[in-house]
């Protein structure tokens, strides 16, 4: 399933990208090999936890920005390691990072946001894989009309490709989902480009 959005960007679905054996042992793997943990981040100047656990993975230089704070990135697992040359290979781009997000039950979520760092471009491919229970990913336009958006559900086993200007003009985010009381692993592969900054 592709969606063209308006403004030039993409967003292409790929069920059973992996088949549901594959995926839920790689989930099984991850579970053990990511050393997970709790974010914070600053609020209104106060520290509040993030409702997910998380993790950031990939090559010595991919320093990534986030709410001001650089993240340095752990080096692959193996899992996360064959699962990007397998990424490479099918996609044919290069990824050099990987967030991993760790979703315990529906009242973990991931709020509307758009991947605009300057680290990643003006136009990423972003490329997610979901593991686990099927949630809710909700699209919205910077600026459109009020209510305007488009809802994929997110299955285990499955790819969404990401690409052209969608971060420019679009956000996205995982609701939370009240009766939803099993575990969602995101792995989202991106290319971080090493840039000048300053810390706030």
């Amino acid at each position: 399933m592709r969606l063209e959005l308006e403004g030039g960007g993409s967003c292409e679905l790929r069920e059973g990208w992996l088949s549901a054996e594959s995926a839920t042992r790689l989930m099984e793997d991850l579970l053990h090999e990511i050393p997970w943990s709790q974010r914070h981040i600053r609020i209104a100047g106060k520290a509040v936890a993030e409702p997910r656990l998380s993790a950031w993975h990939g090559d010595p230089e991919a320093t990534y920005w986030y709410s001001g704070v650089p993240h340095l990135p752990v080096a692959w697992t193996p899992a996360l390691g064959e699962l990007r040359q397998s990424l490479e290979q099918e996609l044919q781009r290069p990824f050099n990072s990987v967030l991993a997000n760790r979703y315990r039950d529906g009242r973990d979520a991931m709020g509307m946001h758009a991947d605009d760092e300057r680290e990643l471009g003006p136009e990423p491919c972003i490329a997610s894989v979901s593991l686990g229970m099927t949630r809710r990913f909700v699209m919205a336009p910077k600026k459109g009309r009020p209510g305007e958006k488009h809802e994929l559900r997110l299955t285990h086993g499955s790819l969404l490709v990401m690409a052209g200007p969608m971060q420019r003009d679009w956000k996205h985010g995982v609701p939370r989902e009240a009766h939803v009381f099993q575990e969602r692993i995101n792995l989202t592969f991106r290319l971080v480009q090493a840039v000048s900054r300053q810390r706030p």
